[in-house]
This record gives structure tokens, C-alpha cells and sequence, in this order.
């Protein structure tokens, strides 16, 4: 490991990695923390003998590898997280007029999000400091998450949802063993209850853009997709944004791959939002508009896409920036185009994807006619269907149900004659 320190996105300060657990002391819950690698000097890429999972970046990673080395030596959920496919998808370049279009699959981590690798670098954390409860807010992905990884490590959770969360979460949280909170409000009325609880009765706490180290289990998607595309950037990566931790991550991840000189330039950035969760993209759009950064302002989230409904992204100001630094754009989506996505997502690349997961390439769709036949895109797909059946049902339509006869299903089979 590299030594490292810590970076307030609000003011610059530079704090010691024993200076401070979560926050900027000057700016409290509002001073997120970047983690800075102190030297990369002698790091090499990956080896074939390496794991296939995030933790073949160990190096690029501020952890002391001997302290989870135990956790390391043998197949769990824990040591599987990340390698998730990159698939080129052809039929769907084709239909919206692309070359080359890859979609990354977060949905087969060991939870079926994306989530799972915030959640394995942050428990690597708890375990190294000597943690003994670990607990995180969440719309459901992240919880299911966390509960999964703390199962395969005995750590115990704490999980604090809405109530309103779908139960196919719910269930995944429970069946991992964790202790769920469903809380009678928002996921923000839920973020608020959980850091309070962390801080009086000393959990260690998860939270998005709370704990600095999120950011840095979800950076490993990017040097992921350069090592699959043979170490090079690709020009377009689309991802949903509720929070903004996980485009936070993506920016960070390349900005690290580029300073290290894997790639050759940063490929630009899209996040993609609800038009009913669309605080980011609001903020976005006002600075573009002025030609200077805007504050973000909080709405009143509604979505079907539960895992981006935040009313107050709480990693928006990042979020923000990585799209403004590297050129890209914010764009917002209807329920409905999300629907669709999620359809057109799983007949013509066959992933399936909740609607969340669906939310970066219903924003593709959209924009796809500004984007370069030969151009390399990325979408990132951060959670798999089966989180939410009953929204791939209405994306999917209803069954034929038919009399248990070879005479009801004639009229069918003659659909696949030519």
C-alpha cells in the first residue's frame, strides 16, 4: 500500500490518514474527504496470476494488504467482488447508429449491484481499524450490500431503509443476517437517522460520501473497463447518478489510471438522472448557464428508480464536477424511458437490469445521435432485475396464459415462421 491522506472537497485542507475518520473537522458532515495516494512509485498493472476481482488492485488501493491478507486466502463473497463482465453489444450499437458499445455488468457482483464494491473496501477498512459493528443507510442496494459482505466476514450490520424500499431488498437484507431498520420517511429521513445512531453508540459507519473510503471500492469499475478494453480509456462512460458517489468513483478511478500514465486521456463523463431526482443535474445545468459551479438545492425525489431517488445527493458536489471537469453532460430520464431501457436492455443485450440499472442507458438513447459512430462508449449497468421484479413486470408486459392444448400453441408458433 502507498501511504496516504485525505483532501476536503469543500476548502483543500489536507488532513493526516490519523487526523480524522470521516469528514473535514473544519466543515463537519458537509466536508467530504478525497483520499490521496501519497506515491505510485513502482506500482505495476495487474498480472495474469492476479485475482479476478477488485483486489487485484490492491496497490491502488489505501489498505495495508497484510491487514486483510486472512480475509484474502480463500473464496468468499468478500474476494469476488468486481471483474464483472464488459460485453460489446452489438445489436444495440447498431440500433442507435454505434460501433462500438460496451455495457458493464455490475449486476453480477455477489449482491447483484454495484454496490458491493463500496461495501468490500469499507468492511477491509473496518476489519484493519478493529471495528466491531458496522452500519449504513440505504434505499436497498447498498444495505444489501454491506449485509452480504459483513455475512462473509462475521461483522455484524446495522441497516437502516425506508419503508417503502422494495421487499426483494428488504429480503436480501434480512436473509444476510443483518439488523434492518425500516424507517417511516425518505432515504434522506434514513441517512440523517443512521449517521446520528453511528455517532452515538460508535458504529462504524458506511454511509455515502460519509466514509471517504467508498469512493474508493467503487474507482475500481474504471480500471476494470481500461484493462478490459486492452489499458485504454474509452471516450463515453454513461452511469446513473443518485447520491453522485459511484460517478465520483468512476472520475476518480480514471484520474488515477491517468496520472499513472495507463491510459492516455480521461474519457467524458455522463450521468444520467430521474427527471423526478434530478438535484444534479439541476445544479449542472444552472452552472452552465452562468458559466460558474451551483449549489445544489434539494427536490422532492420521486422515481420508480428507487436506488436514485435522493432528494439531497449527498456526493453531488463531486458528482458535479467530474462531469463539468471532463466535459461531459448531465441528462434526466423519464419513468417511462426507463422502463423502456429496461427492455430494450435485456431483448437486445440480454442483461437484465433494475431501474436504476437501466438509468445510464435510457440517458444513451437520448443522446445517442451526438455521439461518434466510432467512439468507444461505456454503460454501466449497477444493478441487477431480480431487485425489483414487480418494475421489470410493468417494463416487461404480462404472459399469454393458455388452455393446456397443441392447438393453443399453433397460432403462436406460426409468429416464428418466415
Amino acid at each position: 500500500m502507498s501511504a496516504y491522506h485525505f483532501e476536503c472537497t469543500v476548502c483543500g485542507a489536507r488532513y493526516e490518514a490519523a487526523d480524522t475518520k470521516y469528514v473535514c473537522p473544519r466543515h463537519g458532515d458537509a466536508g467530504i474527504l478525497d483520499t490521496r495516494l501519497i506515491s505510485r512509485a513502482g506500482i505495476a498493472k495487474p498480472g495474469a496470476d492476479s485475482p479476478r476481482s477488485i483486489w487485484r488492485y490492491l496497490a491502488l488501493l489505501p489498505i495495508e494488504p497484510a491487514n486483510i491478507e486472512p480475509l484474502l486466502a480463500k473464496p468468499t463473497p468478500f474476494t469476488s467482488v468486481g471483474w464483472t463482465p464488459l460485453y460489446r453489444a452489438s445489436r444495440l450499437g447498431s440500433r442507435l447508429g454505434l460501433s462500438n458499445l460496451y455495457i458493464k455488468d455490475d449486476g453480477r457482483n455477489p449482491s447483484a449491484s454495484f454496490k458491493d464494491r463500496a461495501s468490500a473496501f469499507v468492511v477491509a477498512k473496518a476489519i484493519e481499524h478493529g471495528e466491531k459493528i458496522i452500519t449504513t443507510a440505504s434505499s436497498g442496494n447498498a444495505g444489501a450490500a454491506l449485509a452480504c459482505i459483513s455475512a462473509a466476514v462475521g461483522l455484524p450490520a446495522v441497516i437502516f431503509v425506508p419503508a417503502a424500499a422494495p421487499q426483494a431488498k428488504v429480503a436480501q437484507l434480512l436473509m444476510f443476517g443483518a439488523t434492518v431498520l425500516l424507517v417511516k420517511g425518505t432515504y434522506d429521513d434514513a441517512f440523517d437517522l443512521c449517521l446520528a445512531a453511528s455517532k452515538e453508540f460508535g458504529w462504524y459507519c458506511r454511509n455515502t460520501a460519509y466514509n471517504p473510503f467508498t469512493v474508493e471500492g467503487k474507482k475500481t469499475v474504471s480500471f476494470e473497463i481500461a484493462e478490459q478494453l486492452g489499458w485504454r480509456a474509452p471516450h463515453r462512460v454513461f452511469v446513473g447518478v443518485g447520491d453522485g458517489n459511484i460517478i465520483s468513483g468512476v472520475w476518480k478511478g480514471f484520474q488515477d489510471l491517468l496520472t499513472l500514465g495507463w491510459i492516455d486521456r480521461m474519457p467524458r463523463l455522463y450521468g444520467v438522472q430521474a427527471a423526478g431526482s434530478a438535484a444534479c443535474y439541476n445544479a449542472w445545468r444552472e452552472g452552465q448557464a452562468t458559466g460558474r459551479p451551483a449549489p445544489l438545492k434539494p427536490v422532492e425525489a420521486r422515481t420508480i428508480a428507487d436506488s436514485i431517488s435522493v432528494g439531497l445527493p449527498r456526493d453531488g458536489l463531486r458528482a458535479v464536477r467530474a462531469v463539468r471537469e471532463t466535459g461531459g453532460a448531465f441528462i434526466t430520464v423519464g419513468d417511462d424511458d426507463i422502463l423502456k431501457a429496461m427492455k430494450t436492455l435485456a431483448q437486445q443485450a440480454a442483461v437484465f437490469a433494475e431501474p436504476a440499472g437501466s438509468v445510464g442507458f435510457a440517458g444513451l438513447q437520448k443522446m445517442a445521435h451526438q455521439v461518434g459512430r466510432d467512439e468507444t462508449v461505456v454503460v454501466i449497468v449497477t444493478g441487477s432485475g431480480l431487485k425489483d421484479v414487480p418494475a421489470a413486470m410493468q417494463a416487461a408486459g404480462s404472459a399469454r396464459v393458455i388452455e393446456p392444448k397443441l392447438s393453443a400453441v399453433e397460432a403462436i408458433a406460426g409468429q416464428f415462421e418466415n
